[in-house]
């Protein structure tokens, strides 16, 4: 029987099978026990008619090994077609992706020599959740969906890899200055769970700041915990910084399977000249490797990879005049690589990899008592272009409904509160938030929204959604106007 780990491959799109060709062959070359389930996605397959760019038997596969090594792929432009990377991670519950982003000065050029952080950003909920609708003629909306076990899954996961690999500092990014509820929840749950660690250091940085200290001082961050979004932005920040988006590998792990590759594209405009970089994907096999425990496979090839580096074989997007000495091509650089099998690094640290790191990590998500759920208003939201968009107009009209009590309590635009009592400057669009409520705040019910909704169409009025106000525990559980 053999002894050999059956993994997933997909050769993709572009230069995708020329530096999956590579990295296997010095996979191969170290003695790493595998054996391959090649499976086809991207642009071939999405031209199939097949909108995740994977077909079910690709699936199949993921679900049978557990353990995908994927190359770039292309996805066709025009509508329709899903991102393969979205709906991978979504379908198998691949909720962390970890991005190491660490400095190889001065072989790869860096204003930053002792940058080695790892951004671990939630994987599966935001603004990614890809969930939008066109509501009126001018607007358009994205939901940003936040859960607490999604944000305890990621953050612990955070906090058990600092654990694990002898990091010190976990450092949580948000905006829940502005968003006080879905950001403000994920830095919350980041402060119960940083309880647990004391042995760990924690700190909270605004998104904003926390992206110039990242493209400023990334020397100063260990471990990086954020939201699916702004992680999508500063790994590619921190990977810049540190030298070149074309050495970063990533992993996308969940409960059952992982994924890993390279964080560029597949860059098809040097598809077939032979020039690309492999280093990108070999970082990516590299986490695979200790991922299923062949951590003495991983330790070597990491080591001949900086090895290479150092010895000043380079390919052609990280080559370096009076540096550099000597530029190749992608077999060339990965043939370079295999001939330092077994050395190590002089001036680079060498990589280290034990027993330890294979060890899976403890995730769980705390069970949290039910809280009481009491319905106390409701946001109607219209599509409104009549009489210059004059907030008082429309506030005068809606004030007519009343369902029993439920009556108009302020309209919003944008955001903005503008009746009663707004801004004449505020500007408006076609696309109104309007607040129902009792005068006491009591309690309602969806009875009283039917009817409501029934005298907001009497009254002629387009109504486009409705969101309803809830209190849990008598504590409000969503946001006030702008200027309420």
């Amino acid at each position: 029987m053999s002894s050999k780990r059956k993994i997933t491959v997909a050769y993709g799109d572009g230069i995708g099978p020329e530096i999956m060709k590579a990295t296997l062959s010095i996979l191969e070359a170290a003695g790493a026990q595998l054996e391959y389930d090649v499976i086809e996605i991207g642009e071939q397959v999405y031209l199939q008619g097949i909108s995740s760019g994977m077909s079910p038997n690709s699936f199949q596969s993921l679900r049978d090994t557990k353990v995908f090594l994927k190359s770039p792929i292309t996805t066709p432009q025009g509508g329709g077609f899903k991102s393969l990377n979205v709906t991978t991670r979504k379908s198998f519950g691949l909720y962390a992706n970890v991005r190491p982003c660490k400095a190889y000065s001065p072989f790869i050029k860096t204003h930053f020599p002792k940058t080695d952080l790892v951004i671990i950003r939630e994987n599966e909920e935001d603004l990614y959740a890809g969930i939008e609708h066109r509501q009126t003629q001018e607007v358009y909306q994205s939901l940003k969906l936040i859960s607490r076990p999604g944000s305890e899954k990621i953050i612990r996961y955070a906090f058990e890899y600092a654990k694990k690999y002898g990091r010190k500092k976990v450092t949580c990014m948000t905006k829940d200055n502005i968003m006080k509820l879905a950001d403000g929840l994920f830095r919350k749950v980041f402060n119960e769970v940083a309880k647990e660690y004391p042995e760990i250091e924690n700190d909270h940085k605004i998104i904003d700041i926390g992206t110039a200290l990242v493209a400023d001082r990334p020397e100063s961050f260990d471990v990086i915990v954020t939201l699916n979004l702004y992680g999508d932005i500063i790994s590619d920040v921190a990977a810049e910084v540190t030298g070149s988006v074309g050495l970063g590998g990533s992993a996308n792990v969940g409960e059952e399977v992982a994924m890993f590759e390279a964080i560029h594209g597949s860059a098809p405009d040097i598809s077939g000249l032979g020039i690309a970089n492999p280093s990108g994907l070999l970082n990516g096999a590299i986490m695979m490797l200790v991922h299923i425990g062949q951590p003495e496979v991983a330790e070597k090839i990491s080591n001949a990879w900086m090895k290479t580096l150092e010895d000043g074989i380079h390919t052609g997007d990280i080559y370096q005049e009076g540096l550099s000495a000597k530029k190749v091509g992608t077999e060339e650089f990965a043939q370079a690589v295999i001939e330092r099998l077994g050395q190590v690094p002089s001036s680079l640290t060498a990589a280290s990899f034990d027993k330890e790191s294979t060890a899976p990590m403890k995730i769980f998500v705390t069970d949290v008592p039910k809280q009481k759920k009491e319905l106390i208003g409701v946001d109607v939201f219209l599509e409104w272009d009549e009489a210059g968009r004059d907030p008082q107009v429309l506030g005068e009209k809606l004030r007519q409904a009343n369902a029993d009590g439920l009556q108009l309590t302020l309209i919003t635009n944008r955001g903005i509160k503008v009746f009663p009592d707004g801004m004449r400057e505020s500007f408006c669009t076609d696309h109104w938030r309007c607040r129902f409520q009792t005068p006491e705040q009591s309690t309602i019910s969806h009875g009283q929204i039917r009817e409501l909704l029934k005298q907001v169409e009497e009254l002629g009025l387009d109504f486009i959604k409705t969101e309803n106000l809830y209190s849990f525990d008598g504590v409000r559980g969503y946001s006030l106007a702008q200027g309420e």
